[in-house]
């Protein structure tokens, strides 16, 4: 089947020329300026115009060449029921590997005895830090998709009971881990030693764990979020981190981004300072974010690409009313 595949601009910084060599004959990328030509099949963009949509008839699918979909994609796209969603999850092993960092790194202390000791302060060497041992304690996995399973074994490995939580309702074992559906999660949060946050953002996350649900944390609770930043309410994180309603956080996906290229050295992100807890781990949303991630964005991307030129269904479809 012969496809034309659409990059505009803004999505240029792929090399078409690796994903080429991966594809059949029969598919040609096109780079565009802007808007893609009417015989567009396929585009490849995380954030395309209405008028992009109706000006090409022949448009089957749009790929958002990165994880989780954009709110307003995904809206827009609800509007063109002909047209299906697809995403990458080519970065699920960096941003798990980031999740136990994040974790280890809130647990032990690292960031505030590294800043110490940077200031010939070696106090902590002498005293109680209350750092955790990881060993015996429960890992809930609020996401238990890609990201999630590859976050289980490691937290297993070091000897963590670990708990996954899904969308579907039910109970399962799978490797080892107890997996529950999302209506079972007020009741897993009392035994959550340590949250791992891996959910998209969607109108059904959004908000999902406010005031009451991190009430229902132990104090000694570790959060980490991979996922986004929306899922968690911004106030309610903060004032139980600021009061020592939990113990700590690993935090890399932030609810205030920077809106230009002068703004990335000089934006804080949240209204609330959380830059001033010294129990928090703060990461600007690097997770999967790394060169090395780059070669498996687009074997992935052509597996999507060759599945269609096959005349088969691509992989990593998108539920639109679920945005995931």
């Amino acid at each position: 089947m012969r496809l034309n595949i659409c990059f505009p601009k803004s999505a240029s910084s792929l090399p078409l020329d690796k994903l080429a060599a991966l594809l059949p004959p029969t598919v040609t990328l096109i780079p565009t300026e802007d808007a893609p030509p009417p015989d567009c099949d396929i585009l490849v963009h995380g954030f395309p115009q209405r008028a992009w949509l109706e000006g090409c008839p022949a448009l089957r699918a749009v790929i958002v060449p990165f994880a989780g979909v954009p709110a307003e994609t995904q809206a827009l796209l609800r509007e063109f029921p002909q047209i299906d969603l697809h995403n990458l999850h080519y970065n699920d092993t960096p941003t798990a590997e980031f999740a136990i960092a994040l974790m280890l790194a809130a647990a032990k202390l690292i960031v505030p005895l590294d800043q110490a000791l940077r200031r010939g302060d070696w106090s902590a060497r002498y005293g109680e830090t209350g750092t955790e041992i990881m060993a015996g304690k429960t890992a809930v996995i609020l996401g238990y998709g890609m990201i999630g399973r590859r976050i289980a074994p490691v937290c297993q490995a070091l000897g963590m009971h670990v708990i996954g939580v899904r969308r579907r309702p039910g109970v399962a074992v799978e490797h080892s881990v107890e997996v529950h559906g999302i209506d079972a999660l007020p009741d897993l949060l009392p035994r959550a030693d340590v949250l791992h946050c891996v959910l998209p953002g969607t109108p059904h996350t959004t908000g999902l764990l406010g005031a009451r649900e991190l009430a229902r944390l132990p104090a000694h609770a570790i959060i980490v979020n991979v996922g986004r930043g929306e899922v968690i309410d911004e106030e309610a994180l903060y004032t139980a981190l600021h009061d020592r309603r939990i113990r700590a956080a690993g935090i890399d996906v932030w609810y205030n981004y920077p809106h230009s290229p002068e703004a990335r050295s000089d934006t804080l992100p949240s209204r609330f300072p959380f830059h001033e807890l010294d129990n928090v781990v703060l990461s600007p949303h690097r997770a999967g974010w790394l060169s090395a991630a780059e070669d498996n964005r687009v074997t992935m991307l052509a597996q999507l690409l060759s599945a269609a030129a096959a005349g088969q269904p691509m992989p990593s479809r998108v539920d639109k009313e679920l945005g995931y």
